[in-house]
């Protein structure tokens, strides 16, 4: 394993660091992106008309490669994570706002119904009734957006050594050692795959009400392979 874990110093982090770094970089947007794309799904839900110009533009946002993203960015958050973190934030709204769309029209109508017949208001029933119902649909879209973004982080290696364990990339390019790329590389699938199985896990626990045969269903990956086919194509 020597020369496997052998970090340069001046990437000014460990290998437990630069994993940190990596996560802190891919969560935070996806977290930030879901904040935004709850209440946005709902006004999509309610006024129809309105889900058709999101949807367009969150597509639009997506193709826009993360490098010019970098460019227009780093005059204003300069060569920081930051600049790294919003196009994921944006990113990321590409799969969450359709998941939060369709789990909130898979809530059937006679839910809603009784709902409003027992006095539940809309800011209520979104919280205690539609989003619990919701939260398949919304987690199945949490997956691909996380797996999305902790492979799209090391793109941040090209401004300043901002990509994580990207940044070993690089590195071992400079100095002509592959093992540092293949460290990168399995690490970096590694905790996409570590990440997913949690959420199937806090999945399970937020729906102890979906039957077995669901959970079957959606191991097979038929609903993440729904919501990402509705991710645009492209590297960006």
């Amino acid at each position: 394993m020597n020369g496997y874990f052998d970090i340069p110093s001046d990437l000014q982090h460990s290998y437990g660091g630069l994993i940190a770094v990596h996560m802190q970089e891919a969560l935070v947007p996806v977290l930030v992106g879901l904040l935004l794309a709850l209440p946005v799904g709902l006004l999509c839900v309610h006024y129809d008309w309105l889900y058709p110009p999101v949807l367009w533009t969150s597509t639009v946002l997506y193709a826009i490669p993360s490098i010019a993203f970098f460019v227009v960015l780093i005059d204003y958050t300069g060569l920081t994570q930051l600049t790294v973190m919003i196009p994921l934030g944006l990113y990321s709204l590409v799969v969450l706002v359709p998941a939060v769309v369709d789990g909130i029209r898979s809530v059937p109508e006679e839910t809603n119904a009784a709902a409003s017949a027992m006095g539940i208001g809309l800011a209520r029933r979104y919280f205690q009734v539609q989003l619990p119902i919701a939260v398949p649909a919304i987690m199945a879209g949490l997956r691909v957006a996380v797996a999305s973004s902790i492979s799209l982080v090391s793109i941040g290696a090209l401004i300043g050594n901002q990509g994580g364990l990207g940044n070993l990339l690089t590195t071992a390019q400079l100095y002509d050692r592959p093992r540092l790329a293949v460290t990168s590389v399995v690490t970096t699938a590694v905790l996409a795959i570590v990440i997913d199985a949690l959420l199937v896990l806090l999945r399970r626990v937020l729906t102890p009400w979906e039957p077995p045969s669901a959970r079957a269903a959606r191991r097979s990956g038929a609903t993440t392979a729904d919501v990402a086919a509705r991710t645009p194509e492209g590297v960006s």
